[in-house]
């Protein structure tokens, strides 16, 4: 039997399609280490709210990541999503909310915040067996990824889903303003100068409108094994 390879999977897309879900479920089956980059960019939005950091201000907010000390721990209760804390506080659920929503693409497209997330997400991607999610893995974070996926669904489905994920945060929501603030992300996620969102050379496309989580696990799994 050949030996199984020690993959990097890169897991893109907008807002709302599920990836860090899915990226959990794809690291559990596959007992591999997950990396949920989106929950980075949110820790040091937290930091800049919290320290009524001027978000326009670029060297501020910089700064501010600098300082970040981000831990990203496996959670005991078996799900696969990370427990996630900054400079010792946990802040798992804090980063969930509307506010750092809505504050975290503008913070994510500073060049210098994006420089020292980057290079920490190599070096722990660097050893192999892990699962990353976000916007920019695999066209700029690691673009020699052996599978790049790019998870995708309509921004009336990932409304939605960010309905729901309000809700079970006891956070009040209108449909219609979640669909606007989706689309006004996915226009400044995918027209930023710094790592636009787009699908990476070599990745392959998932459109998850229809499947279920289940199913969508199962064709990144199989893309996978096509690799090994």
């Amino acid at each position: 039997m050949a030996e199984q390879r020690e993959l990097v999977i890169a897991i893109d897309g907008p807002a709302g399609a599920g990836k860090s879900t899915v990226a959990q479920m794809v690291a559990q089956k596959l007992k591999y280490l997950y990396l949920d980059t989106g929950a980075m960019y949110r820790a040091v939005t937290y930091l800049v709210v919290k320290r009524g950091v001027n978000p326009d201000d670029e060297d501020a907010v910089t700064e501010t990541a600098r300082q970040a000390d981000i831990e990203l721990k496996c959670n005991v209760d078996g799900s696969g999503k990370p427990r996630v804390f900054v400079n010792g506080e946990e802040i798992t659920d804090k980063i969930r909310t509307r506010e750092i929503s809505n504050l975290v693409s503008p913070l994510s497209a500073i060049a210098s915040v994006r420089s020292i997330l980057v290079d920490q997400q190599r070096k722990l991607a660097a050893g192999g067996k892990v699962v990353l999610d976000g916007r920019d893995i695999g066209t700029v974070v690691l673009p020699n990824a052996d599978v790049k996926i790019f998870l995708t669904a309509s921004s009336e489905e990932r409304a939605r889903r960010r309905l729901k994920d309000l809700e079970k945060l006891g956070e009040k929501a209108d449909l219609q303003e979640l669909l606007a603030e989706i689309e006004a992300r996915d226009k400044r996620d995918s027209t930023r100068d710094v790592a636009p969102l787009k699908v990476a050379d070599g990745g392959i496309v998932v459109d998850t409108d229809s499947l279920t989580i289940e199913q969508v696990v199962g064709k990144i799994l199989d893309i996978c094994s096509a690799k090994n």
